[in-house]
């Protein structure tokens, strides 16, 4: 099958590889019919963050249909089934996975002890994302194979188009449970940093959830055009200074939620000092994350406001304000999604047309085009928010 596979720094070719077998009696392969590539993708594409090896294989983004499963799987999914396949792979039977935290599921992650060294305690296996989240093979590919399968699906119905449910593996999820661990209240101003495909779905997510008003913080004219439609006021910050603007938009108080859509990739600029000396730090492998909208994010928030990170960040961070962040009372909720406890809700709110995540796509291309498309994503080439990719 062809497939793409990582080969290092910024090199990701479209390669032949071995078709995918069944393993174990839970696993299940999935033809793929949609994928995409992701922000996070571009992590693994810079090698910021450790433990990819030559051969692997992208991807956490994918639907598909069901073309085998192993005698595990119980019925609960059967061939010709079309499925969402989450990026977090869930055995629905630890205390984790029963208390709805599924992203840190204790079986999946097959490189457990790796993943006890660098956290402390292991987190849930992730397809295509390193082998610190067990060295799965994403579903950048024309086929992948699905371990815990009778657990790690979403369903899909007949009816709906594959644009306009693909997300729910990922990026429509993240957005949602950012917006939701801010407890918003219809009187909230929440701020979100990062308006590309997760910072969209956070801003959305967040107007559905009752905010008084929310704020779109990018520099890229069509992303803050497309958080503007969505009903976000949108802040240049290139052009505009963040603090003043979110001053005058709260009278003075600061927004009470913030969500930061970003991570560990801040863009440098020369009117930000921090950013420049973060990069530097990084280049010399004396950080590994770009904290700058963390650190803006503590400096505006309203005291005893709530800050979401799903933003991702890969290791050490320097110079992050803890004493702003104690004496103003402020609550920080981070984490990988925990993708199934959502899904459920949300594809229902697709299919009352409350929402279609497919706004998000600007480019529809082949699977052979998406070593290029890694880079036209990267670089916002050709007004490029979110690449989706036909096997």
């Amino acid at each position: 099958m062809r497939a793409l596979v990582w080969h290092g720094k910024e090199d990701i070719r479209c390669d032949t590889v071995t078709d995918p077998e069944i393993e174990d009696p839970r696993d299940a392969i999935i033809k793929v019919t949609s994928c995409a590539i992701c922000g996070s993708d571009l992590h693994l594409f810079h090698n910021f963050i450790p433990a990819m090896l030559p051969g692997d294989i992208m991807g956490h983004e994918m639907m598909g249909e069901v073309v085998e499963v192993g005698s595990g799987v119980n019925g609960k999914l059967k061939t010709g089934d079309r499925v969402v396949v989450p990026f977090t792979i869930i055995c629905g039977e630890c205390d984790q996975c029963k208390r709805g935290n599924f992203s840190v599921c204790e079986r999946s992650n097959r490189n457990k002890h790796l993943a006890d060294k660098v956290f402390g305690h292991t987190t849930a296996g992730l397809f295509g994302y390193t082998h610190l989240t067990g060295g799965y093979p994403g579903g950048q590919a024309e086929y992948m194979r699905v371990p815990f399968a009778d657990t790690t699906h979403i369903k899909i119905p007949d009816g709906i188009a594959d644009e306009q449910v693909l997300f729910l593996g990922d990026i429509f999820p993240t957005g949602w449970q950012a917006a939701v661990h801010c407890d918003i209240e219809p009187t909230d101003t929440v701020a979100v940093w990062g308006c590309g495909p997760v910072g969209q779905m956070a801003i959305r997510s967040a107007i559905m959830l009752g905010a008084k008003q929310v704020i779109a913080i990018d520099r890229i004219p069509e992303r803050l055009s497309m958080a503007e439609a969505g009903g976000a006021i949108p802040i240049n910050f290139e052009t505009q200074s963040v603090v003043g603007e979110l001053n005058e938009l709260t009278n003075g108080k600061g927004p009470e939620k913030c969500i930061d859509c970003i991570g560990m990739e801040a863009h440098v600029t020369p009117a930000q000092p921090d950013t420049v000396l973060d990069r530097a730090k990084q280049m010399f492998m004396l950080e590994n994350d770009r904290p700058h909208v963390l650190r803006e994010m503590i400096y505006v928030c309203r005291p005893g406001g709530i800050i979401s990170i799903p933003g991702v960040y890969s290791g050490f961070a320097d110079k992050v304000p803890m004493g702003q962040l104690m004496n103003k009372g402020l609550t920080i909720r981070t984490g990988q999604t925990h993708v199934n406890r959502w899904t459920e809700d949300l594809l229902h709110r697709i299919e009352d047309g409350q929402i279609d995540p497919s706004f998000v796509i600007t480019h529809t291309v082949t699977l052979d085009q998406g070593p290029e498309m890694y880079k036209v994503f990267r670089d916002k080439q050709d007004s490029c928010i979110k690449v989706v990719l036909k096997p």
